[in-house]
């Protein structure tokens, strides 16, 4: 049943840096006003001023503040000279495909999209101008002496947002197409990983950082108020800003329990910690800077993340937290995760989508299908499926087992398992990382929010799916499996899972008295998933308390070590319970 006490999930999270808003310039003429401050000392005779851009940023908006505010400048747009799309697309192709939504993740770098035959138009003998201005993506790699350095960033959430709208176009082109899923897919296995290789070599040296979010409306900040921030977060416990999204199954609890927007017509998703496609927000007095998430990752992946963890993983975040909703909504697709190997030899990923499902609340005839019937035949089952797509019929039942759930159930998804919610459940989907690959069998003969008929991923699932998972050994694997590791009358603490195969283990934890947790060399991200409010403390003082509310996830650095968490407010005295993941020691 959707609560009925009043919201109080934190929508705006944010890390606070300094408590001086001018710390944080605001505007296209106060940035200028900045650089050209910052130029005053400059005793270089011809001034070159690179400004290096992520994926997504209206770069014309930028040429046109450096232009206005440089009137004497050269503005070098780094379009200009990378190759035609045409000839782009060529050589990525291998990474593209012909399949609609998967692809290979490229192993190139930005020098890649610059042509050498293409050269900027060449000054008037003995003429130099008195300032140069590179912009756009792959500045800095074709100025890598600049007199001043700035980098344009911007969070993944708001460049899907503008990939689906036309407001923005792939790397190295122009031209907005219409298809969302293929800009998304290039994006995913192109744009974003050259961009973010390229990043890490150009954005912890810039002299300037740039969120450019809203358009408009850029902030800037030093890179060592950038680097604070940094610092700062990495040594406590802090939040993502989540984002929301509708689907063709979406709900209505998190519209109810989030008090969200009510004119969409449902949300299916709440991203609230998948660190390749969250932000992070620092305040400067009452201005919000916002940063995607990755920044954090990319500059201390090992305090992060621990020494065992970034050893095996490097520096990506392996562990995501999101919300399924489909409280008065539908069933979602009946689907399957790829094999680790076939995960790396297919799409160039390190580790595959192994999962759970933790339920966050129930409505009546609440289910979740799970693994297989006991004498199902896999070359009657995937003919059936196959059938389907032609037929528009399917009686799944007949193939998948379904089982009843109820509040606070946790279910095990290894990758290769068979696995989809049903209607009136609030998943909390704890998992790996890779977060596109799942192979749709069967979608209830439904369409998406657009009008169109989602694809379905039969051939591809048929080869990953593990066909000895089938009811009997799921019972028995993958539903509930609680172990009590200690219990007294104020805190149990329990084992939940994950499953032998997965890398992810949770714990969780009841409890009315303060519980004294510590990293153990892992970071760790916790769901406060009963209670309305908790503290999260450090028994030495080393960082500010963090309180966070019910359904809220939240990260805690592996360079912690102890925290606290304790029942407070309106949830004093009372149980609370959260939900602690992290990764398995190899040892």
């Amino acid at each position: 049943m959707i609560e009925k006490t009043r919201s109080n999930y934190d929508k705006n999270p944010f890390v606070r840096v300094s408590h001086k808003t001018e710390d944080c310039i605001t505007g296209w003429d106060g940035i200028i006003a900045e650089i050209h401050r910052k130029l005053q000392n400059c005793e270089s005779k011809y001034i070159k001023i690179v400004v290096d851009c992520y994926s997504g940023v209206d770069e014309e908006e930028v040429i046109k503040a450096f232009s206005k505010g440089f009137p004497k400048g050269t503005i070098r747009h780094t379009y200009d000279v990378m190759y035609s799309k045409s000839y782009i697309d060529s050589l990525l192709f291998k990474n593209i495909t012909y399949d609609p939504l998967f692809g290979y993740i490229t192993d190139e770098n930005i020098s890649r999209f610059f042509s050498f035959a293409k050269t900027f138009p060449q000054y008037a003998h003995d003429y130099m101008p008195p300032c140069e201005i590179f912009i756009g993506a792959g500045a800095s790699y074709l100025c890598p002496k600049a007199d001043v350095l700035i980098y344009v960033d911007m969070a993944r959430w708001e460049i899907q947002k503008r990939l689906r709208t036309r407001r923005t176009a792939n790397l190295g082109s122009k031209r907005y197409m219409t298809d969302s899923a293929k800009k998304y897919k290039v994006a995913y296995f192109i744009d974003w990983p050259i961009l973010d290789r390229h990043k890490k070599t150009v954005l912890y040296k810039s002299d300037y950082i740039i969120d450019a979010n809203i358009r408009n409306n850029p902030k800037m900040i030093t890179r060592d108020l950038f680097e604070k921030g940094l610092e700062k977060t990495v040594s406590q416990p802090f939040r993502l800003v989540p984002f929301f999204d509708p689907g063709p199954w979406g709900g209505q609890w998190m519209k109810k329990n989030f008090d969200l927007d009510k004119e969409p017509v449902n949300y299916a998703w709440c991203f609230d910690c998948v660190p390749e496609a969250n932000s992070l927000v620092f305040a400067f007095g009452d201005t919000h800077f916002e940063i995607p998430a990755l920044d954090l990752v990319f500059r201390h992946p090992e305090k992060l993340l621990g020494q065992h963890v970034f050893k095996r993983f490097g520096d990506e975040f392996p562990i995501r937290f999101d919300i399924l909703d489909t409280m008065d909504g539908g069933n979602l697709s009946v689907q399957v995760h790829p094999t680790t190997e076939y995960i790396q030899e297919q799409f160039g990923m390190k580790y595959t989508q192994d999962e759970s499902y933790y339920l966050l609340d129930t409505g009546s005839e609440a289910a979740v299908y799970l693994g297989l019937n006991e004498n199902v035949d896999p070359e009657t089952m995937i003919s059936a499926f196959t059938e389907a797509t032609r037929s528009r019929k399917l009686d799944v039942d007949k193939f998948v087992s379904k089982y009843s759930v109820t509040k606070h159930d946790h279910l095990l998804i290894p990758a290769g398992t068979v696995h989809g919610s049903g209607r009136n459940c609030v998943v909390l989907e704890i998992s790996a990382t890779p977060y596109i690959f799942t192979f749709k069998l069967w979608d209830w003969n439904r369409l998406d929010l657009d009008g169109s008929m989602r694809p379905l991923n039969i051939e591809r699932g048929k080869d990953v799916i593990q066909w000895d998972r089938r009811e009997s050994w799921v019972s028995r694997e993958l539903i509930n499996r609680f172990e009590t590791i200690s219990k007294d009358e104020d805190i149990h603490e329990e084992r939940t899972g994950l499953h032998e195969l997965e890398f992810i283990e949770t714990h969780r934890h009841k409890f009315r008295k303060t519980v004294l947790h510590h990293t153990g060399g892992s970071v760790n991200v916790l769901n406060l998933v009963s209670g309305r409010e908790a503290i999260v403390e450090s028994p030495s003082g080393a960082f500010e308390p963090l309180i966070v509310h019910y359904a809220e996830t939240f990260i805690i650095p592996e360079c912690v070590g102890e925290y606290t968490i304790t029942p407070y407010g309106e949830s004093e005295g009372k149980y609370c319970m959260t939900i602690k993941a992290f990764v398995r020691s190899n040892e």
